[in-house]
């Protein structure tokens, strides 16, 4: 029954938030996500704060459950079929500098909390720089992993320095990000809007107007045997079941390697996907449904990620938490001035600010973002990431599982190195990328 209560508060919290944000002007205009608005509530007023709200101690495991829910529903009807060569020839600029910002964040501060943090701060872990792209390019879920992976090799801490990044990230990337909007937009450097005030009003209140709702998803099953919903959700929570079971049969086989239960997750939504195409049964699995159970779940995931933060650790860790993120916010302005504008054929700052948005918070913030420079998605932007992040998110799952491993393992100095050096590579190939498109042209 804890489990059950502690989503009864939390919902109750939401519910809260989204009222906040709907009556308050304030977080309308910097677009608060009623999310992290129920988190702040949660740790004011829970076990880490005033204590008012009865939370269960096994709180602070919920985003790491909750990432696995988000990972194992990422395969499962999808019906999209691409080569990498047909999406490196159509958003190959996309996907070289989107992965490249990912691999830098990461080689950069891994490289620094292995190679240079334990020398200024005494008796600091060699994974504490890697929490930091963990909570801003990652989110609340990759964060929440990687603090459960260096948890199981002694480092506890590692959670709530990662949730404490995640938020602090997830508050830079969209009050940053809409202040870099409005500069911006007064200097002429985006296309689709000339005035911030172009902006649809529903965007700022979080509520949709009956003439522009649209549809959640297709009944397709029956209510007679199962209702669509809970054929869906089955599905979903299958991968993750599937996950765990794996996950134990691993640890007995290969007791000294640690798998992130999120990335088995990832593999089981194949696997149940394929199983489906065997039965015959993938077209009565609807994407859109699928995609709405994923995403329900990371509102409930900030939300626990926000209010599981240990405030006694964040004081503990406070001045090298402040050197970190003051680090964090400067690499990704300099990606977006330098690397965004120079990289970038077209639409450079609409590609730049979902890039900011994704290295500062999740894929939702990005979304946000540039859903304010592009009301309509008229660019095609929102259309070229999501195509490129079918590619990526498999080869994140892969590197995001091996990072805490490189760390324990006293290679994070070098694996740091390799990353950077392949994101130079990245950003090389998308220069001769782009020459050969413009000869070609």
């Amino acid at each position: 029954m804890s489990v059950f209560y502690d989503f009864f508060i939390m919902s109750a919290l939401l519910l809260a938030a989204k009222i906040i944000r709907v009556k308050v002007r304030l977080f309308q205009r910097l677009y608060i996500p009623a999310a992290l608005i129920a988190g702040v509530l949660g740790l004011v007023l829970g076990p880490n704060g005033l204590g008012l709200l009865p939370f269960s101690a096994g709180m602070a495991d919920y985003s790491g459950v909750l990432f696995a829910v988000f990972f194992g529903s990422m395969f499962i009807g999808r019906k999209k079929k691409a080569s990498f060569r047909s999406m490196l020839n159509s958003v190959g600029e996309t996907f070289l500098v989107n992965g490249a910002a990912e691999m830098l964040q990461y080689g950069f501060f891994m490289l620094l909390g292995a190679a240079v943090l334990p020398h200024i701060f005494s008796g600091i872990h060699t994974g504490f720089g890697l929490m930091l792209p963990a909570g801003f390019i990652g989110g609340h879920g990759t964060a929440a992993a990687m603090g459960a992976a260096f948890a199981e090799n002694g480092w506890p801490d590692a959670a709530t320095l990662g949730q404490t990044f995640a938020s602090i990230g997830l508050l830079c990337g969209i009050i940053g990000g809409v202040i870099l909007i409005n500069i911006f937009v007064r200097k002429g450097e985006t296309q689709a809007i000339k005035n911030i005030h172009e902006m649809p009003k529903e965007m700022q209140v979080g509520l949709i107007s009956k003439d522009n709702r649209r549809v959640v998803g297709e009944e397709t099953t029956s209510t007679m045997s199962i209702d669509t919903l809970a054929w869906h959700l089955s599905l979903v929570l299958a991968a993750v079941g599937g996950a765990y079971v794996l996950n134990t049969g691993l640890k007995k086989l290969i007791p000294s390697v640690s798998f992130p239960v999120y990335g088995l997750a990832l593999v089981c939504s194949m696997l149940i996907q394929e199983l489906l195409k065997i039965c015959k049964m993938d077209d009565y699995v609807d994407e859109d449904t699928v995609t709405h159970v994923g995403n329900s779940v990371t509102d409930y995931l900030v939300g626990f990620g926000m209010a599981s933060i240990n405030v006694n650790i964040v004081l503990l860790y406070w001045v090298p938490i402040v050197v970190l993120c003051v680090l964090g916010i400067i690499f990704v302005l300099l990606f977006l001035l330098f690397v965004s504008r120079n990289y970038f054929s077209s639409f450079w700052f609409e590609r730049g600010i979902y890039i900011y948005g994704m290295s500062t918070g999740i894929m939702a913030t990005g979304a946000i973002l540039l859903r304010i420079v592009d009301p309509e998605f008229q660019t095609g932007v929102i259309e070229d990431f999501g195509f490129a992040w079918i590619f990526l998110s498999v080869g994140d799952m892969i590197l995001v599982s091996l990072f805490p491993m490189f760390i324990t393992s006293g290679v994070g100095t070098v694996a740091g190195a390799v990353l950077i050096c392949l994101s130079l590579a990245f950003l090389a190939a998308c220069k001769a990328l782009t020459r050969r498109q413009n000869q070609a042209a």
